[in-house]
């Protein structure tokens, strides 16, 4: 019987202990979700100074078409309105936590133009890559990749 107490004592005890960090990775993820539809918001919007803001100086992307590029071009590309939005939109979304870094995955179809050339409108499987430093959680990568058809 003083067995069986022990270790109820001790499943309570590690209840207690994993209670907080639940609640702490359902708080990050939901921060993650609401970051990452602003961000969203900013591209669709031609905010430059928000996507600036919700971007890592040492940002890159790789594009839809298979290019990179830095924060700095893709700010530049919005503030001159080289790069416009009509559409934006993620499906799917998936979000995975590990400590000061989270993992966006999910389905982006598109509809804009950069330049004079219509961007292809997908879909795409995306990552988008969120990082936690000094407080702040800010984005330091993101890649989509043309989705296949599924057999």
């Amino acid at each position: 019987m003083r067995k069986m107490n022990l270790i109820v004592l001790m499943l309570f005890a590690i209840y207690l202990l994993a209670a907080p960090l639940a609640s702490a990775q359902g708080g990050a993820e939901q921060t993650i979700k609401a970051l990452t539809e602003q961000w969203r918001q900013a591209l669709l919007k031609g905010d430059a100074a928000a996507y600036a803001r919700l971007t890592a100086e040492d940002f890159i992307t790789i594009g839809t078409a298979g290019r990179a590029f830095t924060k700095t071009q893709i700010v530049e590309f919005l503030k001159s309105g080289e790069l416009k939005y009509e559409a934006y939109d993620y499906s799917d979304v998936k979000i995975r936590l590990y400590r000061d870094t989270a993992l966006v995955n999910c389905t982006l179809n598109q509809k804009g133009r950069r330049g004079n050339v219509e961007l292809v409108g997908g879909p795409y499987l995306v990552v988008l890559v969120w990082v936690k430093r000094n407080g702040q959680w800010q984005t330091v990568s993101w890649q989509g990749t043309r989705a296949a058809p599924q057999p």
